[in-house]
């Protein structure tokens, strides 16, 4: 909806523009070339040619001046009036020809664009002009019978083509306005997932630690005079909780910075193999097979691949990482396989946040966002492997991270 005013919305100043160019271009390839057609036909070949070259120069000079001033579109008093000038002087060097009726009935095209159904009367001054100059025409030189009906019918092509003007420019300012509802739209919408994003992103890091840092300061002060010792460990709790909070702040930050979230996901998958490999100096080999995603399930695909390859190079001691990205019969399927210390793999989740697996638990839920599920196979010696499935169509109740 616009707010008060009377003057024509964006969209329609837009469509003006865009169609009032592509009008008098057109007016200028049908006067032209019906003038040159003359050539064959009339032994005045000097007035054909002083035609073209005045319709050349006429179009010239309103292109330029539509391309200088955009806005004239917004005042279609000036235009039209400066218009009907200029179809009365290709009149007056014509005389009456056939290149006068073309121009004319472009004049009633710019009319349509400019004014819509408000055009009327401009399009009645140009038919009444029009007629006037067939009827001298038909005095003059007293054609056949279906010659003279077809010079009387032309005065009425401005008004025909002024209306397929006005539906014309309705149409297109209808879907410019569109086009830019959907856009704003998409922009708000991508704004409130970064939102949520980064929100998510900080709970599941930054927010934890900084959680645990308050309870440590809190016993802190009731500790100090009663339990040196533990008061002690608290402080050092509080210092190492408050570092770790800083670390994770900066490594997110730093994340997201590398983030393009409209990446193709095998590409990200690749530099996000390369870059871990060339930081942590152990061996990457890929597997990666075009896939697309939507945006959002690439996006926590990529971090869960980042939270893996971090635990490979906190707890696995492994000389060699696998990394497999694939599409499978349901969805995508992205593997991290390593030949480290391995571990084994409790049936509750909450003993690996005893054990100090945070990361794993963290990967299931975000498996669970994007509709997936995680899937852990390890045992004491013999590697790791942590694969997330995530189907093409999301199921009504995401499962969580279980054996597979």
């Amino acid at each position: 909806m616009r707010s008060g005013g009377s003057g024509p919305s964006p969209g329609r100043a837009v469509a003006a523009a865009a169609l009032a160019r592509a009008v008098l271009i057109a007016r200028a390839a049908a006067t032209m070339s019906a003038a040159a057609a003359g050539l064959l036909l009339v032994e005045d070949r000097a007035r054909v040619v002083a035609v073209l070259a005045l319709v050349a120069v006429l179009t010239a000079g309103q292109l330029g001046a539509l391309a200088r001033w955009p806005g004239l579109t917004g005042r279609p008093v000036v235009v039209l009036a400066a218009d009907f000038a200029l179809v009365l002087a290709v009149l007056a060097v014509s005389r009456g020809g056939i290149a006068y009726f073309c121009y004319a009935a472009g004049a009633g095209a710019l009319a349509g664009v400019v004014l819509g159904l408000r055009a009327l009367p401009v399009w009645v001054t140009h038919a009444a002009v029009s007629f006037a100059v067939a009827a001298e025409v038909l005095h003059r030189s007293a054609p056949p019978a279906d010659i003279a009906a077809f010079v009387v019918a032309l005065p009425m092509a401005g008004a025909l083509a002024g209306l397929g003007a006005v539906v014309a420019t309705t149409a297109l300012a209808r879907h410019l306005e569109l086009s830019t509802s959907l856009l704003v739209a998409a922009q708000r919408s991508a704004a409130a997932s970064e939102r949520a994003r980064l929100a998510r992103e900080l709970h599941d890091s930054v927010s934890k630690t900084l959680r645990g840092v308050s309870l440590a300061a809190l016993a802190l002060p009731s500790s100090l005079r009663r339990q040196p010792a533990l008061a002690e460990h608290l402080a050092g709790t509080v210092a190492a909780g408050a570092t770790a909070a800083a670390r994770q702040a900066r490594e997110l930050l730093q994340e997201m910075r590398l983030d393009v979230p409209d990446r193709d996901l095998t590409t990200g998958v690749a530099g996000i193999c390369a870059a871990w490999s060339a930081a942590s100096g152990i061996p990457v080999r890929t597997e990666l097979h075009d896939v697309d995603p939507p945006i959002e399930v690439g996006y926590e695909m990529t971090r869960i691949l980042r939270e893996a390859l971090a635990n490979v190079a906190r707890h696995a001691h492994a000389r060699q990482v696998v990394v497999r990205l694939a599409p499978s019969r349901r969805g995508v399927v992205l593997e991290v396989t390593d030949d480290g210390t391995g571990f084994t793999v409790p049936d509750d989740l909450s003993r690996l946040q005893s054990a100090s697996h945070f990361g794993i638990v963290g990967m299931a839920e975000r498996a669970r966002i994007a509709g997936g599920r995680l899937y852990l196979d390890s045992a004491p010696g013999a590697g790791s492997t942590v694969a997330v499935h995530v189907p093409l169509e999301a199921p009504a109740h995401p499962r969580f991270v279980g054996a597979p």
